[in-house]
């Protein structure tokens, strides 16, 4: 039997608020590693959000895929697909009708600013649990009303955690709040011991048959703050270095759309950095299944991701367990997949006194990694987030890194590779998604002995409401 299982009678129950766990969201894959790990301990509803779902009004049985999955035969699993990610109406009904012990949320805070308008009903029955992320400092304070809504904050990044922290102030003495990092299948995400003949037909798809000493590797969508242009002027001055016979021999593959208006137009810049007839970079843009996308990272001899924003960028979880090194912007949750080393010879933390390493405070990090320190900082802003920093980061910098790459043997790249997978997915890191699903249950088992249901009012003075100022250092 299943070790933790709970047969399903006696199972609390989690209604889930995300994207639809069937789709291939970054988001809704996370939503479903959790829920399908945890099947044997607790029952799982959701409601699966898209932006016009198909299926909108129809219900979804998941349970025989997680027994599956799991080795069970009692799961229960249920999706309720819904427009957006639902509304007050549909929650009431959902939660009258399947009747959970509490309620998960995962993805960006704005998305779900009419539940934590309805938190004063909800808690009074039913805590609210939030997987959040944060993209980077200054501590958004702008978020507090949000995080103050919620009885338990995971956090996927030590940033975000350290976030949650700063901004809560002495309200977070009263909340549960737990480290619990992204983590995948290291069935679907692993390094090939052989290239069998379907690996290497799918190869030749992108090398046309022909032989390549270095492939780097980029996995995400095309917008904006993913900085693709300054990876293609990285790759360009990187290109400029070879002769001829080695730029035959070199291939920048891109899986992202072509065009974004969140984005850029990909096809335009490269035939603008790189010529028209340009044969070193290769857009890929089919959706391609798991087993595909393994074999992209397999095929890599590095992954780059610049982005100047980014809560933890899962393409750098899979290049870890594909045992792929990667370049990557010292910004955000990718910090974490770094392993940067504080002065105490430990795993930096990021805190009110650091909340973060882009200043370079910590310079000794994993093999596995070329880190890009951002060389700007700029505060840039919205309506809705008025304050965030753009970590721009020196794409000649970039280019340093993947000329390093490039004059590695492929015996050691292959080592310091061998050397993320072995730490990722190690008791320290646990970028797994049982170790994931295992962080996540210790936290709801803390909150579920620790929760009491919110009282059915509260008195307030006008001075318990603080100027929402800087609570940290903009240069540490």
């Amino acid at each position: 039997m299943k070790e933790g299982y709970i047969k399903q009678s006696d199972r609390k129950k989690i209604l889930l608020l995300t994207d639809d766990i069937r789709v291939h969201s970054g988001v809704a894959q996370i939503g479903r590693e959790i829920a399908l790990n945890t099947a044997h301990r607790y029952n799982w509803a959701q409601l699966a959000g898209s932006v016009k779902h198909p299926d909108k009004g129809k219900i979804a049985d998941l349970s025989s895929e997680a027994n599956k999955d799991i080795g069970i035969d009692d799961a229960y699993v249920k999706l309720y697909p819904v427009d957006g990610y639902g509304t007050p109406d549909i929650l009431r009904e959902v939660i009258k009708l399947e009747k959970p012990d509490a309620i998960l949320l995962i993805t960006d805070p704005r998305y779900f600013q009419w539940v934590f308008n309805m938190e004063e009903e909800i808690r009074k029955s039913i805590p609210i649990a939030y997987l959040n992320i944060w993209d980077d400092m200054p501590a958004p304070q702008y978020n507090e009303e949000f995080y103050e809504s919620c009885d338990a904050l995971f956090g996927i990044s030590k940033q975000t955690v350290a976030i949650n922290k700063i901004v809560l102030g002495e309200k977070a003495d009263n909340k549960v709040i737990k480290y619990v990092p992204h983590g995948l299948d290291t069935k679907k995400f692993f390094p090939l011991k052989e290239e069998t003949k379907e690996f290497i037909e799918f190869k030749n798809r992108f090398t046309k048959g022909e032989e390549k000493d270095f492939i780097l590797f980029f996995n995400s969508r095309n917008i904006r703050r993913k900085s693709i242009p300054d990876a293609l002027a990285a790759w360009k001055l990187f290109i400029d270095d070879l002769t001829e016979e080695q730029k035959n021999k070199a291939l920048f593959i891109l899986h992202t759309e072509p065009g974004s208006e969140h984005g850029t137009d990909l096809p335009a810049v490269i035939s603008y950095l790189l010529g028209d007839d340009d044969k070193t970079v290769l857009i890929s843009h089919q959706k391609l299944h798991y087993t595909q996308m393994n074999y992209l990272y397999n095929m890599a001899d590095a992954v780059i991701l610049i982005s100047a924003a980014e809560g933890w960028g899962l393409s750098l979880t899979e290049s870890l367990l594909t045992g792929t090194p990667f370049i990557a912007n010292v910004t955000g949750g990718m910090q974490d997949q770094m392993r940067f080393v504080d002065d105490k010879g430990e795993w930096y933390t990021n805190s009110k006194e650091i909340p973060s390493n882009h200043y370079g405070t910590f310079t000794e990090h994993g093999e596995w990694v070329l880190p890009v320190y951002p060389k700007a900082l700029g505060m840039v802003g919205s309506m809705v987030t008025p304050y965030i920093w753009d970590s721009r980061c020196d794409y000649r910098d970039a280019y340093e890194n993947i000329k390093t790459l490039y004059s590695m043997s492929d015996k050691k790249r292959k080592k310091i590779g061998d050397s993320g997978r072995k730490w990722a997915i190690g008791n320290e890191a646990g970028f797994t998604s049982v170790k994931m699903a295992n962080t996540f249950a210790d936290g709801m088992e803390e909150l579920f002995t620790t929760w009491e249901p919110r009282k059915n009012f509260v008195f307030l003075q006008d001075d318990d409401f603080k100027p929402r100022q800087l609570q940290h250092k903009l240069i540490y």
